[in-house]
């Protein structure tokens, strides 16, 4: 017995299976090793998880999800776009569009930064030059923007932005490869024509039109379409995380706005005019920032979750609600001209979550509909017969 002992212990030695006895029953445990392609960090389960502001979405399925990064776009963003409104309604500072930019990028970083600490992945997974781009994008889209406001009214600018739906979807085409039915075309043409009619109706009630600036947004425009192809394709390609995609994409734009300032001259003209208003402008800037910060990280949610049509089609819709705010808040003048526009919004709105649920949500054909309504003649005409 002792002679089968030491065979089979040998036996077992030679293919690597440990063999534990415990009183007279014998376990055997097998350990396999994974290949080098297959080994992974201890914190690579994070990946996957979608956290915002400390709270983990993929716990919940995926309709909450829409819902709790919906909300947070629209109460955060609601809150930035007053902010924004109220900064430049300061006497004096409608030059200091660009220097505005400099303060929110170096809050953003701040914010990045202490996001990213709080998690346990702190590495960086998407390449320099990737964040490098993005960079640039995003001080392109920003910058101009806040630089417009100097031009353009809060609505007008507004506006403009909301018509970014159309470039989004080309890009997506062009970037990313991607096709869209005939809903989704139809939802971007609605709501973009809606909002451009919500603008000539502006436009006749409170004018205050300039070249200059239709030229900036329209530029941030071109840039805001692009950046958000840019970001999902990078977040999905390498799994990065919100907090990685705000810190190194708005410090690197920190870098490139103070250089420009500094080789413009126009850094010392803002810094003298803010030292004066501390307050208005540093007090109001960080709100801003802040806001802003937290509604950028849940549409970074969006895009990563559902893609970047949906979510700007979710911006769109609230800066529709921003519009509507800045008239109540700002008493301006009402045309029902304001009601068939944003009824159009809607309509687009509506067509764009039909495409992101046409197995769910069956529409008749108009065939269906004659056919019924037929049916229905026929049934009152008996009965009236009868």
């Amino acid at each position: 017995e002792e002679q089968k002992d030491d065979n089979n212990s040998t036996e077992c030695s030679e293919q690597g299976i440990m063999d534990l006895k415990f009183t007279s029953s014998r376990k055997y445990i097998s350990i396999s090793v994974p290949s080098k392609s297959q080994t992974m960090s201890p914190h690579i389960k994070s990946v996957d998880d979608i956290v915002v502001l400390g709270m983990n979405l993929s716990k919940f399925n995926k309709l909450t999800q829409f819902f709790i990064c919906v909300s947070g776009v629209f109460m955060f963003y609601l809150i930035y776009g007053y902010l924004q409104e109220l900064i430049f309604s300061v006497e004096g500072f409608k030059p200091f569009g660009w220097y505005l930019t400099l303060v929110q990028f170096g809050f953003y970083s701040i914010f990045g930064l202490i996001e990213l600490q709080l998690i346990q992945d702190k590495r960086r997974r998407i390449p320099g030059k990737t964040y490098m781009i993005i960079a640039f994008l995003t001080v392109g889209t920003m910058g101009l923007s806040n630089t417009s406001l100097g031009y353009l009214n809060y609505p007008t600018q507004v506006i403009f932005k909301c018509c970014k739906l159309i470039p989004v979807m080309i890009g997506g085409v062009f970037i990313q490869g991607k096709r869209y039915n005939i809903a989704d075309v139809s939802a971007a043409l609605c709501m973009s024509l809606g909002l451009i009619w919500f603008t000539l109706a502006d436009s006749t009630v409170a004018p205050n039109f300039n070249l200059t600036g239709v030229v900036l947004i329209s530029l941030a425009l071109c840039a805001d379409a692009v950046i958000g192809n840019v970001q999902e394709k990078a977040m999905k390609l390498h799994n990065g995380s919100n907090s990685e995609m705000v810190l190194y994409s708005y410090s690197i734009g920190f870098v490139y706005i103070l250089f420009g300032l500094t080789c413009t001259s126009g850094l010392s003209p803002a810094v003298t005019f803010c030292s004066k208003h501390p307050i208005q402008t540093y007090g109001y800037a960080f709100l801003f920032s802040l806001t802003g910060y937290f509604g950028i990280s849940f549409v970074l949610a969006l895009i990563k979750i559902f893609g970047a049509l949906l979510a700007v089609t979710v911006t769109t819709g609230r800066k529709a609600m921003t519009i509507v705010l800045s008239f109540l808040f700002f008493a301006k003048p009402f045309t029902f001209q304001y009601v068939w526009s944003g009824l159009l919004v809607v309509l687009g709105i509506f067509l764009n979550v039909y495409s992101k649920n046409m197995d769910k949500i069956k529409l008749p054909s108009l065939h269906a509909l004659w056919k019924k309504s037929v049916e229905e003649r026929k049934t009152r005409t008996l009965s009236q017969t009868v």
